[in-house]
Formats: structure tokens, C-alpha cells, sequence
């Protein structure tokens, strides 16, 4: 267990050098596909991660979430020492470890591929790492049985990795990790081998694992869904810059900028185009012909930072939209798709030629004709759970430290 902290973190992959033209042609030669990351490029390279700061304290799970390529798993490989640190510091427990080989972090590392042995037993898997390190051994087979406890698989301790499933195989890589009692657990993606149900099984083994033990958690994922369920805070990454860190409930209700608001939640949040207004002192957006007072603290966030009125991209998380009448503040659609998903509806629906997407608890829908392909409905917004961003930098307004670059200016 242990602190963790990243101080202006930067990692660049030097520029690779042209290749050399080959005197003979080939024949047929397969176009390369190039990966459209949006990384910068400098003289000195591609910049995979650029001034990542963070402070983890002991024992917190800090989950790194963002889409392929964005820098995720190159930083946490340089916390576990497995890549060079460009520039920045790098401290465990107050001590930098920027120069400290891998072995001596104490961490221990859970990998995608679950990396285990396939010719030892599970138990032997268990045991490797604290054989490396001399443990004696009524200390490995205390550690071994506890492990196998905490984890369920006691009863597979001689079976070999073959004879076991996907999810019982990553139980034994994060039991291999665990024996250890290592002061940082880094895990990389460890269930996005599994299938759905696994995958939703083996969280709530994590969550019950970070209880039972005592060490400091950094995930990465690229599901937000597990970031949102498993972290205590979340780090939103894109393109190798961090973009939000927060609690999840703090990064659900308060996105910073569009890329976030988009990001997470599931089904994602709804973007409209419209208007950030005035009328009686008070803040409205208004789409199409709908004008919404926004609520309270929304309209002490917009004036304290004096925002004009201006051209806004709306958003609206699709459980914040209800069907339900309100005078002179309704929006027309046209339902193109209707998902029946048990608890609630989601209604895809085409509004002014943008997609919306509206969940509808079943128990409050009063009229079934609202869910049939063509069907004309009526939404608004819940005025408490509107966010109101720059079209032009993405910004969310309510949070801006200044008006440079608003409004495109």
C-alpha cells in the first residue's frame, strides 16, 4: 500500500527513422493503414502522454479510462517502470522512482493476456513470483491458500491453466499478482478478454478484492462502464492528454467539455444546437422553438463567470429528457427506432435531423402509441440536468476560467 504521485509526466517516442527503399520492387505490396490518432508531433517525436498529473493516495482505485491510443496503458507501463519516463517525476510512497528498476518498485502488474505459466499448476503459478523473491516457504503457502480463498479458486490449485475458463484464468493472474502484497496493484485491461457475463461477474470480484486487501489500484480500461463501477475517481484520457479526473458521480453530472460528456454515460449524451439566452435576468437555452429556464445553480455558475449570450451546443443525458407536457417547452421528434429493454424503453428518435435518444421508464409510459416506428412525440429537458458547452473549443460553460476563445473569438 502506498501513495502514488505523477508530476508533469511526458512520454515521446523519438521520430522512427525513414526506412530504406528496397532496390527490388515488390510485386504486390499490401497498403499500410495508418492509426488516426490525433497525437502531437514535434521535432523530437510523437507525444503519447503530455504533462500527466496526478496524486493517488494509499489504497485509493483510480481507474485511467479513454478510447484506443489515447496514452492510458503507456502511463501506467511507465508507473510499473515497463517504459522509459521522457520527462517528469514519478514518486512511490515520496520516493522517485524515475531511475528504480521495475523489480524494486514493489508493484506487481495484471495483464490483458493473463500471462500464466501454461506447464505449471495453478498453485505453482501462485507460488513463482515469491519463489523469485526467497519467501520461505510456510510463508508461500500461507500467502498461496489465502489468495485461493479470497479469490475462489482453492479448489483448482493443481489443475493446470489449460482446464480452466477465461474467468478462472484471471482470477489466477490477479491472485499471482496479489501474493506478493505488493504496494501498487497496476491491472491493464484485465477483463476485455472475457465475454459480457464474465466481464460483469469478475467487477464485482475486483470490487470485493480491493476491500480484502491492502494496496493502492490503478486500472486501465477503455469501458466506461467499468471505470464507473470500479473506480473511486477516474482519469478521462484523449489523445495522451487527461481531459477530467473526478469521482464518477462528479464526471456523470459535471462534464467539463464535450468529449467527456460524450464519453461517458451509456447510452451517450444527447447534442443539440441552440441558443444561451436572457430573458427576466434569467438564463434559457432554447432549441428549435423550446426556451428552458436553467435551474438555480446552473444560473449562479453562467453569471459568475459572466457569460454573454451566444450560440451553445445543448446536451442532455437521454434519462434527463421526459415525454411528459410542458407549456412552450417542447421539442418535436419522430421515433425511428424503439428498444424495449425490460425496465424502460429507448426511443431513437429524429429531431430537426439530429438523433436523440430518450429513455422512458415503462412504468411511466401513459401511451403506447408513442413507441411505434413514425410515431410524433413531444420532449423537454430537466432544466437541473441541462449542460450548456462551447460549440467552437467544446468547453462546458459552467466551468470556465475564462472567455478566451468562446464563442470562437
Amino acid at each position: 500500500m502506498a501513495s502514488v504521485s505523477l508530476k508533469h509526466i511526458q512520454k515521446i517516442y523519438p521520430n522512427a527513422e525513414p526506412q530504406k527503399k528496397s532496390k527490388k520492387k515488390k510485386k504486390e505490396e499490401a497498403p499500410v493503414e495508418e492509426k488516426k490518432y490525433k497525437l502531437k508531433v514535434t521535432d523530437e517525436g510523437v507525444i503519447a502522454v503530455d504533462d500527466f498529473n496526478l496524486d493517488i493516495a494509499d489504497k485509493e482505485f483510480i481507474v485511467f479510462v479513454g478510447p484506443s491510443g489515447c496514452g492510458k496503458s503507456t502511463t501506467l507501463r511507465m508507473v510499473a517502470g515497463l517504459e522509459e519516463i521522457t520527462r517528469g517525476d514519478l514518486y512511490i510512497d515520496g520516493v522517485r522512482v524515475n531511475d528504480v528498476a521495475p523489480k524494486d518498485r514493489d508493484i506487481a502488474m495484471v495483464f490483458q493476456n493473463y500471462a500464466l505459466y501454461p506447464h505449471m499448476t495453478v498453485r505453482q503459478n501462485l507460488e513463482f513470483p515469491l519463489k523469485l523473491r526467497k519467501v520461505p516457504k510456510d510463508q508461500i503457502d500461507q500467502r498461496v491458500n489465502e489468495a485461493a480463498e479470497i479469490l475462489g479458486i482453492t479448489q483448482y490449485l493443481e489443475r493446470k491453466p489449460k482446464a480452466l475458463s477465461g474467468g478462472q484464468r484471471q482470477r489466477v493472474a490477479i491472485g499471482r499478482a496479489i501474493v506478493r502484497e505488493p504496494k501498487v496493484l497496476l491491472m491493464d485491461e484485465p477483463l476485455s478478454n472475457l465475454d459480457a457475463k464474465l466481464r460483469n461477474q469478475m467487477r464485482a470480484e475486483i470490487i470485493k478484492l480491493r476491500h480484502r486487501i491492502n494496496t493502492t489500484f490503478i486500472y486501465v480500461t477503455h469501458d466506461q462502464t467499468e471505470a464507473m463501477t470500479l473506480g473511486d475517481r477516474i482519469v478521462i484520457m484523449r489523445d495522451g492528454e487527461v481531459q477530467q479526473i473526478g469521482t464518477p458521480q462528479e464526471v456523470f453530472n459535471n462534464p467539463i467539455n464535450t468529449f467527456v460528456a460524450g464519453f461517458i454515460g451509456m447510452p451517450q449524451m444527447n447534442m443539440f444546437n441552440g441558443k444561451l439566452i436572457k430573458r427576466n435576468g434569467k438564463y434559457c437555452v432554447q432549441v428549435q422553438d423550446a426556451v428552458i429556464e436553467l435551474s438555480a445553480d446552473k444560473q449562479k455558475h453562467l453569471a459568475d463567470r459572466n457569460v454573454p449570450e451566444l450560440d451553445v451546443t445543448v446536451g442532455a443525458r437521454p434519462e434527463h429528457i421526459t415525454l411528459d407536457q410542458v407549456d412552450g417547452a417542447m421539442l418535436d421528434g419522430v421515433v425511428e427506432v424503439s428498444e424495449m429493454m425490460g425496465s424502460s424503453v429507448h426511443l431513437h428518435l429524429n429531431t430537426n435531423g439530429r438523433d436523440c435518444i430518450i429513455i422512458v421508464p415503462t412504468l411511466d409510459l401513459k401511451d403506447n402509441a408513442a413507441l411505434e416506428i413514425g410515431a410524433n412525440v413531444k420532449f423537454t429537458f430537466a432544466p437541473s440536468a441541462i449542460h450548456v458547452f462551447d460549440p467552437w473549443t467544446g468547453k462546458n460553460l459552467e466551468y470556465i476560467t475564462s472567455m478566451e476563445g468562446i464563442g470562437g473569438n
